[in-house]
């Protein structure tokens, strides 16, 4: 008998959730752990996994001049498309104005339910945000799971061991070795993909059900649209510029892109994602630091978000944005929107984070978008997912 591939058992799995959670709200709410287990599960092997990738990926390289040249093509293309992705979702909503007639009184807002966000985003400035990145102890990033300080960590330790030549030897292959064990926990991970996509999707159909306002349902549509267009059209000429297609990369990577729906984050298929890329022909040291870079810098659908997000806030409080103001929201993201991992939940902590930095519009306007975050949480993580696979075959064809 043909066994079922995951992508459909994962498709499947959120058609039964999207039922379950319409018809018993409650029971279906009951599901969340299921969800959150298997991202746990997930994020456990996350940092061993980008530790070793970029290790593995500088020490076979051993040039470090062409890692230094690699790594700034890379970090130049994250930096135009993502800049690209927050103007795009910017003038959507300027245009599109989904939050105009609600007119709603900032006071009358109950901040209690977002003051979990807001005091993770307190005091932060670009200060903290670069001194954030350097650990305390060169074990804490595996601790707290800092994406950005374990890509310190691993350059350092990869351009050390480059620099020892014959004398690291030994740890170079333990590095492989150890890069080859966290794939296949991984592997065993994957296969447990329906029963939480199915726990994802049943809890949020069961709490937030129909309950939508019109406006936040235009928001909604505005930042699927986008996404999608997004996705066909920039990541569509890229990929053609470079010889490929768009719609040929989505067939291929439909697995990883119904898995990466279903949890609502993007490291879920992470391990998946460098696996294929190498074997769609890719250079192991370009897919080794795109990739696991590309988490942390290259977060197209999370930009879109942003900007669209704080529009809609302005728009519901009737605040009258200049492009001064535009120009510094835009700004502002560029950096804030660095450290917005693709897991659920980080997007809403970094917005309040921006939010803190931009007086003009007040904090109380995320009570507006908590309730459909979660819903829109998909297409962030689609399009990120999209957005790196992308930058690994754009990064590759300029390597070569």
């Amino acid at each position: 008998m043909k066994k079922i591939p995951l992508y459909f058992q994962v498709l499947i799995a959120i058609i039964f959730a999207v039922i379950f959670g319409v018809i018993f709200p409650e029971q279906a709410q009951a599901m969340k752990p299921l969800g959150d287990g298997f991202i746990k599960l997930i994020k456990m092997c996350i940092t061993p996994l980008i530790f070793t990738t970029i290790v593995a990926g500088i020490v076979s390289s051993i040039d470090l001049k062409k890692i230094g040249k690699l790594g700034l093509k890379t970090l130049i293309y994250f930096e135009v498309v993502t800049t690209f992705a927050l103007f795009i979702g910017l003038l959507v909503t300027y245009f599109l104005k989904p939050g105009s007639g609600m007119n709603i009184d900032p006071s009358s807002l109950d901040i209690e339910s977002i003051k979990s966000y807001t005091a993770q985003s307190s005091h932060q400035n670009f200060t903290d945000f670069l001194l954030n990145i350097i650990p305390n102890s060169i074990f804490q990033p595996f601790v707290s799971g800092d994406i950005l300080s374990v890509l310190l960590v691993a350059i350092i330790f990869a351009v050390a061991l480059v620099s020892m030549q014959d004398r690291a030897k030994s740890i170079i292959i333990v590095v492989h070795e150890l890069k080859e064990v966290i794939f296949k926990i991984i592997t065993f991970v994957i296969k447990l993909a329906p029963i939480g996509a199915f726990g994802a999707m049943s809890f949020t159909i069961g709490k937030y059900g129909t309950v939508i306002l019109w406006p936040m349902l235009k928001l909604m549509i505005c930042f699927y649209t986008t996404c999608i267009l997004f996705v066909l059209l920039v990541f569509g000429l890229l990929l053609k510029l470079c010889g490929h297609s768009i719609f040929k990369l989505l067939s291929y990577l439909k697995e990883e892109i119904f898995l990466v729906f279903g949890a609502s984050s993007s490291e879920v298929a992470l391990p998946n994602l460098m696996k294929k890329m190498e074997e769609l022909g890719c250079k192991k040291s370009v897919v080794s630091l795109v990739v696991p870079t590309g988490y942390s810098f290259n977060l197209d659908g999370t930009c879109i978000y942003f900007t669209m997000a704080i529009t809609f806030i302005a728009q519901a409080f009737n605040i009258d944005l200049s492009l001064g103001h535009f120009v510094g929201i835009i700004l502002v993201l560029l950096i804030t929107s660095k450290g917005a991992a693709g897991v659920v939940g980080t997007a809403f902590i970094t917005l309040a984070t921006t939010l803190t930095l931009i007086p003009q519009i007040p904090l109380s306007g995320l009570v507006l978008v908590l309730g459909i975050d979660r819903f829109m949480s998909e297409a962030r993580a689609v399009t990120n997912f999209i957005g790196n696979a992308t930058a690994v075959l754009v990064i590759d064809k300029l390597e070569k």
